[in-house]
């Protein structure tokens, strides 16, 4: 059982909580049974740390005290076990493609990850400004859907351009000159543009969109929540398609 918290092991898990040392090393922590049992399935869980010796034995694992946990968890009550997971390696993009421009909350990215993986979204494209895929509080809000979708992040200026080679449609919102969002019917490779929570998307970014639409909503509200108008948009594309 690993006891101290100078211990060398300790010492390097605990600098995974910062982004730098996650894009250093290209690993991470996730916390809990239930995202441990979606990192397994996905096969890219690299050490368990817990309290408790674990069934698997296909993944080295080393007990740990609740000092240790508490140490390395983000969580108030920490949880009784933590794993080093390894970052999933970016894909082609492929399928419908949901677009992030310099998106600042990690519920909202959370929530934006499992939306995605619901309604048929196979591919995220994060500009490089927006929050970390990998930071605690997304990995957590993702409830482990994270693991299901193509994580890439990127330079949208110089995506965009390649996606609209491809023959994607690129979508972004805007409420003078957008199609009411029930009137369109989505091509299969869609792209969709979610900005910024104060600031919406950038003018660059929508300059480079190829339509753009509006979500009909009462007088009263005057605008949505990011992760709530992208999941709104994303399911009305997933309708079409999940059938």
């Amino acid at each position: 059982m690993i006891t101290s918290l100078q211990n060398e092991r300790v010492k390097n898990w605990v600098k995974l909580k910062e982004k730098k040392y996650r894009d250093e090393t290209g690993q991470y922590l996730i916390e809990g049974d239930h995202l441990l049992k979606e990192a397994l399935k996905a096969n890219v869980v690299l050490e368990i740390l817990s309290l408790e010796p674990v069934e698997d034995k296909t993944v080295p694992s080393f007990l740990v005290t609740k000092e240790i946990l508490k140490y390395l968890s983000c969580q108030v009550t920490p949880p009784s076990v933590i794993a080093v997971c390894k970052k999933k390696k970016e894909q082609e993009i492929t399928g419908a493609v949901l677009i992030l421009d310099g998106l600042q909350d990690p519920g909202n990215l959370g929530t934006l990850i499992r939306s995605a993986v619901a309604f048929n979204i196979e591919t995220i494209i994060a500009s490089l400004d927006t929050v970390d895929y990998y930071n605690p509080k997304v990995i957590r809000s993702t409830e482990g859907m994270h693991f299901y979708v193509n994580l890439i992040r990127s330079d949208l200026e110089a995506t965009l351009p390649k996606l609209q080679e491809k023959g994607y449609t690129i979508y972004t919102t805007n409420v003078q000159t957008g199609k009411h969002l029930k009137e369109i019917v989505f091509p299969k490779n869609s792209a969709f543009i979610i900005g910024n929570e104060g600031s919406g998307v950038r003018p660059d970014t929508a300059e480079l969109a190829t339509q753009t639409i509006y979500i009909p909503m009462s007088k009263t509200c005057e605008s949505l929540n990011a992760s709530v108008s992208g999941s709104i948009i994303m399911y009305e594309y997933g309708r079409e398609w999940l059938s």
